[in-house]
């Protein structure tokens, strides 16, 4: 990560006949001394697959009848999600890689417990190895819990069209960015299920978002297409604090490290056929001993 060097390519045959694009990528939580170092990627073909890295090895695969656009662990690692281009939203147990419960909307129209269309945004609660949200074309965000088949409540209004979904640990605060030029970016409270800010555009225009994460306790990152930018937002008075501008295209997923306090976080964004390694400067992202 640090210089951005290329270590390892991941594929086997059947990726390499098919050659189609990756659309997940997470990494197995648990520690790699217990796990190893494994990743979880999904394609748009509906495969499934766990790479171990060092290896450059597949070491279980299974194939979903859907383009699977989404996917992520719980905080244990127990079990991995999947959602893409059906309204279900399957739950795999790690060890096994055998569905354990298909988590979908209620068969008449008329409730809305579950989602109608497909599905981009996968988190679960970072506190909670039973609790996560889902988002997706039908402008809904909805609560789960991986035991039960329909969701147990809602969010309406949000058009989630990638990975841009964000639970804050200690706030309990959504952050939601819609693919649209207005409220494209909304912070949420999870427990009541009521907007808290719609955060303003960046002045050089709105940017339809495809993927936002928090970034610390004081700030938010947030990219997408339009204007092509990844912006830092204050947390506090949701202005941008710095920007990556005049990208060759749009930015389609974004990712923030997690290395410890000490060090600010590395941020990672795509754009066309390239990967920005970029880490933010400034006493907020010190460390509280500096």
């Amino acid at each position: 990560m640090p210089d951005g060097s290329w270590v390892h390519t991941l594929r086997d045959d059947q990726s390499i006949v098919q050659l189609l694009p990756v659309t997940a990528l997470r990494f197995h939580p648990a520690r790699p001394s217990s796990k190893g170092d494994l990743l979880l990627a999904a394609y748009a073909g509906g495969q499934v697959k766990f790479w171990h890295i060092s290896t450059q090895s597949c070491t279980r695969s299974l194939t979903e009848d859907r383009q699977t656009l989404a996917a992520t662990f719980s905080p244990s690692g127990r079990h991995f999600l999947t959602a893409g281009s059906s309204d279900n939203i399957f739950v795999y147990d790690t060890e096994t890689m055998t569905c354990v419960n298909i988590c979908q909307p209620s068969p008449s129209l008329s409730v809305m417990d579950g989602h109608r269309s497909r599905v981009f945004g996968l988190t679960f609660h970072p506190l909670s190895d039973e609790g996560f949200l889902s988002g997706g074309w039908d402008d809904t965000v909805q609560f789960w819990d991986i035991r039960q088949k329909h969701s147990l409540r809602r969010i309406s209004g949000p058009h989630v069209c990638g990975d841009a979904l964000a639970i804050d640990p200690g706030t309990q605060q959504i952050l939601i960015g819609s693919w649209r030029k207005e409220e494209n970016l909304q912070i949420w409270d999870s427990q009541t299920g009521q907007k808290i800010h719609t955060v303003p555009d960046d002045y050089r225009g709105p940017s339809r978002v495809y993927g936002c994460r928090w970034l610390g306790a004081s700030h938010m990152i947030a990219a997408g297409s339009d204007i092509n930018t990844c912006r830092v937002i204050d947390r506090n008075s949701l202005l941008t604090r710095g920007s990556l501008v005049d990208l060759p295209a749009g930015v389609y997923s974004l990712d923030v490290s997690s290395s410890g306090s000490s060090v600010a976080p590395l941020l990672a964004v795509t754009s066309s056929h390239r990967v920005f390694l970029l880490r933010p400067t400034g006493s907020a992202f010190s460390s509280p001993s500096t």
